[in-house]
């Protein structure tokens, strides 16, 4: 049976949320192996030379990110209207994507290695370390960014099971070559950053053979078709207006860590602790927030607004089912948690000061969350850039009214407020998403 025929239950949103909650467990493993692995090394340059540029290259590599969301809701509606030319097309398109964004990447890699070190100065030792990092890293920039569009595209068709087994074997085989470039052959830095590009090459030969039914449809490499002028228009408007509101989002969760600066190196660094929180939050309601888009996709591609309403329930039931159980393990463990993350006495004692932000967090951020799932999978992308857009001024307001006499703990409230500024928003526009599905 279709995958987006299938009668829709319970079972079958866990089938889809779980396999991605067990990825993303994989995610902090692979950044603390490579950490891990240079500090063998008994130098601290290494060491600030992988962090400065993983984090330099991830910060480019995320304004890609927008791919892998568009190439969801696009692929599932797609899939619901029963179009398989046009899903098949889609992989092709959001692969020249990839490779075009990729290409570019390298070319401009000299540009970004002068602004990466202008916005995160560091001594010349480690910014040569760096350099030669990301001179080997953005080789498989191509690999990395086409693998967002697989991703995208293999969540749309509810196989999550396969997006598992693409980062188990990427993530796993970078750790292999950790171990062996570095500790074996001596290859230092340079030794992690080949590590990864050949991880990251080997994940597109792995996505492509995962995706292999698609090349046997003629209209992947249909050109008239995959080039059609209004689908790039229709999939260049649902990506930019992703990118405006990500990097909305971003400049909200930057502006907090630089507001936090000015209450102290022990404020910064506990709020620092804290946001791997939010991290958590994040990776565990990544799976039904992805939920939400393949099915509400589905839906939409069906022109079904019942079907609409059900998965959006369904898949918004466990994501409360979700935040509740985050915010109880916060509550209880809360403590232990910012001790295992830090020993300094002070920060410790910051952070717990705090703590009561981040048990509240996952049961406000849970609405943007699941709502942002499902205008992805409508491509009602327009309303996702608008209501950020207006969270980004409430958020800015709160922060304007309440760092003053509140000091962090107005800044924490504010950065809720955002959130929740974002849930009511994007819940009152829920309701157009339906009609416009009932029009189509």
């Amino acid at each position: 049976m279709d995958e987006a025929a299938r009668p829709l239950t319970h079972g079958r949103v866990l089938r889809i949320a779980v396999p991605i909650l067990l990825a993303n467990v994989t995610v902090p493993i692979l950044g603390a192996v490579d950490t891990a692995v240079v500090g063998q090394l008994g130098q601290a340059a290494p060491i600030g030379a992988v962090g400065v540029g993983a984090v330099i290259l991830s910060a480019v590599y995320w304004i890609f990110g927008f791919l892998r969301m568009g190439t969801t809701g696009l692929t599932a509606q797609a899939l619901g209207q029963d179009n398989a030319p046009e899903v098949a097309a889609l992989l092709t398109r959001a692969l020249a994507i990839g490779f075009a964004g990729g290409a570019l990447l390298i070319v401009l890699h000299p540009a970004i290695l002068l602004g990466g070190f202008a916005a995160a100065p560091a001594s010349a030792e480690v910014e040569d370390l760096a350099a030669t990092y990301m001179r080997i890293r953005i080789w498989s920039a191509p690999a990395a960014i086409a693998v967002f569009g697989i991703t995208g595209w293999l969540i749309a068709q509810e196989r999550t099971a396969a997006v598992l087994v693409l980062q188990l074997w990427m993530n796993g085989l970078n750790v292999g070559l950790d171990l062996w470039f570095v500790l074996g052959l001596g290859w230092g830095v340079g030794g992690v950053a080949t590590a990864t590009a050949l991880a990251e090459w080997s994940g597109l030969a792995l996505g492509l053979w995962l995706c292999r039914a698609a090349f046997g449809v003629p209209a992947w490499r249909d050109w008239a078709r995959v080039f059609d002028g209004a689908k790039l228009k229709h999939m260049a408007a649902v990506n930019g207006d992703i990118l405006i509101r990500s990097a909305l989002l971003q400049a909200i969760v930057v502006s907090f860590l630089l507001l936090g600066a000015r209450f102290g190196d022990v404020t910064l660094a506990a709020n620092q602790v804290l946001l791997q929180f939010l991290n958590i939050t994040s990776y565990a309601m990544d799976g039904f927030a992805f939920a939400a888009e393949a099915l509400v996709g589905h839906a939409v591609g069906r022109r079904c607004v019942a079907l609409v309403r059900r998965a959006s329930l369904m898949a918004s039931f466990w994501g409360v089912v979700t935040a509740l159980l985050m915010a109880a393990g916060f509550a209880l463990l809360g403590p232990v948690l910012i001790d295992t993350m830090t020993t300094a006495p002070l920060v410790r004692a910051e952070a717990r000061a705090f703590l009561p932000w981040l048990v509240a967090a996952p049961l406000l951020s849970l609405w943007p969350f699941m709502l942002d799932g499902i205008f992805i999978g409508a491509t009602r992308t327009a309303d996702m850039r608008n209501m950020m857009a207006l969270s980004a001024v409430v958020y800015a307001a709160a922060v304007a009214l309440l760092i003053g006499p509140l000091g962090n703990h107005g800044l924490w409230l504010a950065l809720l407020i955002s959130f929740a500024a974002r849930g009511v928003t994007l819940g009152l526009r829920y309701p157009a998403l339906e009609r416009a599905t009932g029009r189509a």
